[in-house]
């Protein structure tokens, strides 16, 4: 890729488990679009969508239920109908049933496909563990079974990659004919127990990039500049971009983000500075190999 090419924008509107009480993070089918149209005006076409148990109390909680999902997904498509809907699969253990239900029933252009486990990790300043140690299971097994239903449906994967060997991992499944078309790894950087948010590394990784691959970063964690530099070295090595409130809070200056919109709007300066310019509905659809449904 040049880094004169058009970067697909993809907006990170919500967490998994980001407690809406505390965080300034969308829930509801109506704040979702409302954050979906903030983040499109600014130059976002893809939305990564976690979905948000509804009833009062419990919004910091995921959920898979079709009427749910169903309603925060034609909020956004009534609101900005020409964003590109990537859902989110991921759930630990091997019931898989409510993401695969969601992919079935939605058929969204793309979906997160975890690409390998990881031991999730975070230690306290004393040396304590931040939560017990657990185990994100991605087995080939899981994986595949999501690929299956994928491709039977027309949904691009975006292989969620936390380390290095699992970057590698993906021109394996392409080698084994677990998926079709070239692939799209996210190099999720910033995670305690995974990949640090270190500019550095982007070039090793994207080195062991299958063949014509597509890549974007997502840089979550604690160190806004770290995150912000990953950015900005991604964006002139010719990545695709990311960001939103389920990846960080706050904005190259310091300062807490009102929205999603305020994040966007600041990687898009970004994406300016560096020489590139924001794909539109149309480029990001072609970049992508999203097809006309």
């Amino acid at each position: 890729m040049s880094s004169k090419e058009k970067a697909v924008v993809t907006l990170a509107v919500t967490g998994v488990l980001t407690d809406p009480s505390r965080f300034n993070v969308p829930v509801t089918p109506k704040e979702m679009a409302d954050a979906a149209e903030q983040a499109f005006n600014q130059g976002a076409t893809v939305i990564h969508c976690h979905f948000r148990d509804q009833r009062e109390g419990l919004g910091a909680l995921p959920t898979w239920d079709i009427k749910i999902v169903g309603d925060i997904l034609a909020a956004i498509k009534e609101r900005v109908p020409d964003m590109i809907i990537c859902m989110s699969t991921g759930v630990p253990g091997s019931d898989i049933s409510g993401p695969v239900g969601c992919l079935k029933e939605f058929k969204p252009a793309l979906a997160a496909c975890n690409a390998g486990s990881l031991n999730y990790l975070k230690i306290r300043k004393d040396g304590q563990w931040a939560w017990p140690p657990n185990l994100f299971d991605n087995t080939v097994e899981k994986i595949k079974q999501f690929l299956d239903v994928m491709m039977a449906n027309n949904i691009i994967p975006e292989f969620e990659s936390f380390d290095t060997g699992i970057v590698r991992s993906v021109g394996m499944y392409q080698a084994n004919g677990m998926f079709e078309g070239d692939a799209h790894v996210s190099f999720v950087m910033g995670v305690d127990s995974g990949m640090p948010a270190n500019p550095d590394l982007l070039p090793i990784l994207i080195a062991e990039l299958p063949k014509n691959a597509q890549w974007q970063v997502i840089a979550t964690g604690p160190g806004r500049e770290k995150i912000w530099n990953l950015h900005r070295r991604n964006i002139e090595l010719g990545g695709n971009v990311r960001t939103g409130l389920e990846d960080t809070f706050y904005l190259p200056s310091g300062e807490k983000a009102d929205g999603n919109g305020q994040l966007i709007e600041a990687l898009v300066k970004i994406v300016r500075e560096v020489g590139r310019e924001p794909a539109s509905p149309s480029e990001a659809r072609k970049i992508l190999g999203v097809v006309a449904r």
